[in-house]
């Protein structure tokens, strides 16, 4: 996989010193501290398919008026700015919503491991001292929920439902068909497909570990252990976030193992999810799997 530089990143840091500048001049001094999270905090970041992730803590208490100031803020930087701009995604709360305290803000107990445990301040003072990572039941249940509103389109009780997640829409009733078209996930671009293929591995590495999945350590570690299926097309994703795919052989590799991979994580997630007697979210699993093999 090729390395990516100081040079590649470098748009991407400036992506976030625009939107850090913007915030602050809309928060003010309630902005407590902002970070770079996911690939840019914790490596991994490829030009071609990353997101550009911004965690922000702001002063308690949060007002009513915070959810628009950061729609708007969000939506002024992606309109101003280049393709990096438009993936920019923004996590948000305060010191009291993220202790679980309060209810508010927007910050999924996956990014705010991420936070905890990667976040790379950016402006103001550290303000993750008093903060608790997620249970793994709590990582378990948001990757469950995510993966039925964004992968299943199936829809969930998730606090992410009808929210845009890392720049990434839902899939929508359309999912089984890319799974079992690999033509149109294909024409959807490369940051679609490794997604799309990348996604059910790093919720495996975090339900087994209890970390931050990743696209590096996920796929090491499901190469790793080789209890998994589609392992060809688990290990060609990751090198083709870096550099696109050739058509032919991708969507030959897509049509073999796309589907089997799925199987493998629903069937996991599914015992897991009855281990934790969240039936309603396991039948959903069943469901999406039915869907599937239909």
């Amino acid at each position: 996989m090729a390395r990516v530089g100081v040079a590649d990143v470098a748009p991407a840091q400036a992506v976030l010193a625009d939107a850090v500048r913007a915030y602050r001049r809309a928060l003010g001094e309630r902005l407590l501290a902002a970070y770079a999270l996911g690939s840019l905090a914790h490596g991994g970041f490829s030009p071609l398919v990353s997101d550009v992730d911004l965690g922000l803590i702001l002063a308690d208490p949060l007002h009513p008026s915070d959810p628009e100031t950061v729609r708007s803020v969000l939506e002024t930087v992606k309109a101003d700015g280049s393709t990096l701009h438009e993936r920019l995604s923004v996590f948000w709360g305060s010191p009291s919503t993220l202790s679980g305290r309060r209810a508010g803000g927007r910050f999924p107990p996956l990014d705010l491991l991420d936070l905890i445990q990667h976040g790379l301040l950016l402006d103001g003072e550290d303000a993750r001292r008093d903060l608790t990572p997620p249970s793994r039941t709590d990582l378990l249940i948001a990757g469950a929920e995510f993966a039925l509103e964004f992968l299943a389109g199936i829809g969930s009780t998730a606090e992410l439902k009808g929210e845009q997640v890392g720049s990434m829409r839902p899939a929508g009733e359309d999912a089984v068909q890319l799974l079992r078209h690999p033509e149109e996930l294909l024409a959807r671009g490369n940051r679609h497909v490794t997604k799309l293929v990348l996604f059910p591995v790093r919720f495996l590495y975090t339900a087994e570990t209890g970390l931050v999945g990743t696209n590096q350590s996920a796929t090491e570690h499901y190469l790793a252990e080789g209890r998994g299926p589609s392992t060809d097309l688990v290990a060609a994703a990751l090198t083709w976030r870096s550099a696109p795919p050739d058509e032919a052989p991708a969507k030959a590799l897509l049509q073999q193992e796309m589907i089997p991979l799925y199987l493998h994580y629903i069937d996991d997630h599914t015992a897991r999810l009855i281990d934790l007697g969240r039936d309603d979210l396991a039948e959903a699993f069943v469901e999406w799997r039915r869907r599937i093999v239909a």
